[in-house]
């Protein structure tokens, strides 16, 4: 397991290091070499509990297209997103992580990826590293801490990078945080560009249920020819008319493109294939970041199409109605080239 709610040694480390005009320092963190690449990473369980609270994130898309192509992915022409004021900055984004009032954060990290190949071609070596800012605050460097996804397939050029970032979360105050300069290239591409960060984070409040708590990440392809991806998730029982909800970050899924799925097995024979008004069971990954099938998230911008970048979270209940004998999820793809980064459950415990 690389990361836990029980005791256990950390194996992160948060680096902070000032950047020119942007000097500013994250809380208890120190230097550190951002770690390798690998052009596959399985996936594994980042973090686990059973406690009272639960998970919320923060999502946003780094691209955006030119006049004309905003609402095509493919052979579309890509420039980015930037809505602060900072003139040292190509490329950044806002959005609200909803903490409950009274909540103590007990993890959190942010993940962040894009395409590299689009018009130009970014630098590999700047995959590692981002810009942060809690809300109200100023940005500070952010590198990653563990082994980065990064392959070139299918014409496009895509990675996934992530940090711990409880400490920084847990002492921030409400409000929109800010992600910029994700390394993410701009023009035109025949497969499109796409890129974007997303904060997960897990909090324990007395007031909410008590509920298992898991974030499994890595870095996976699917597409045709590939078969599914499989991640057990969760091997807990649960009674009928449990509550709970599944998020997912992936890359690449283009809207309107048919024959991605994401399937929640609840035992050796039951699987329930995720669905609402905004994503279709059969076009699931569509370039999306919503909730529960809205997209009531705060966030700047608010686009409905994010080309390419999907960070959802979607309602458990159905796929829980009968119990479960466990948690597993199935990814893939029969006509997009797809890169899953990360999975996020929720499900409440009846004692």
């Amino acid at each position: 397991m690389r990361n836990s709610a029980f005791p256990a040694v950390r194996r992160s480390v948060l680096c902070a290091l000032s950047c020119a005009a942007l000097s500013a320092a994250l809380p208890a963190a120190s230097a550190a070499p951002q770690p390798g690449e690998a052009a596959r990473v399985p996936f594994a369980p980042r973090y686990e509990a059973e406690q009272h609270g639960g998970i919320v994130r923060a999502a946003n898309t780094a691209a955006k297209g030119l006049k004309g192509t905003e609402s095509v992915n493919d052979d579309s022409s890509i420039a980015y997103v930037d809505v602060d004021s900072d003139p040292n900055t190509y490329n950044s984004s806002r959005a609200e992580l909803p903490v409950p009032s009274g909540a103590r954060v007990s993890w959190a990290r942010l993940y962040w990826g894009g395409n590299l190949r689009v018009g130009e071609q970014k630098p590999p070596a700047d995959n590692g590293r981002v810009l942060i800012a809690e809300p109200g605050g100023q940005y500070k460097a952010l590198f990653a801490d563990t082994l980065m996804g990064h392959r070139t397939a299918d014409g496009a050029d895509a990675f996934q990078a992530s940090a711990d970032v409880t400490e920084l979360v847990r002492s921030a105050r409400s409000g929109e945080w800010t992600v910029a300069q994700v390394n993410v290239a701009m023009g035109r591409s025949k497969v499109g560009g796409w890129g974007g960060w997303t904060l997960v984070a897990a909090y324990e409040k007395a007031a909410e249920p008590l509920r298992r708590l898991a974030v499994w990440d890595g870095f996976e392809t699917v597409g045709p020819g590939t078969g599914e991806l499989r991640v057990p998730v969760d091997g807990n029982r649960y009674p009928k008319g449990t509550g709970g909800r599944l998020g997912v970050v992936a890359y690449d899924g283009d809207r309107g493109t048919s024959g991605d799925y994401l399937a929640v097995g609840t035992s050796a024979s039951e699987s329930v294939r995720m669905a609402d008004s905004a994503n279709s069971s059969d076009d699931v990954m569509n370039s999306s970041i919503t909730e529960f099938g809205t997209g009531r998230t705060v966030r700047s911008p608010d686009g409905t199409n994010t080309l390419g970048y999907d960070s959802d979270v979607f309602d458990l209940r159905g796929a829980l109605r009968e119990g479960a004998d466990r948690v597993h999820v199935r990814f893939g793809s029969r006509e997009d080239t797809v890169w899953l980064g990360a999975l996020f459950l929720q499900a409440d415990v009846r004692r």
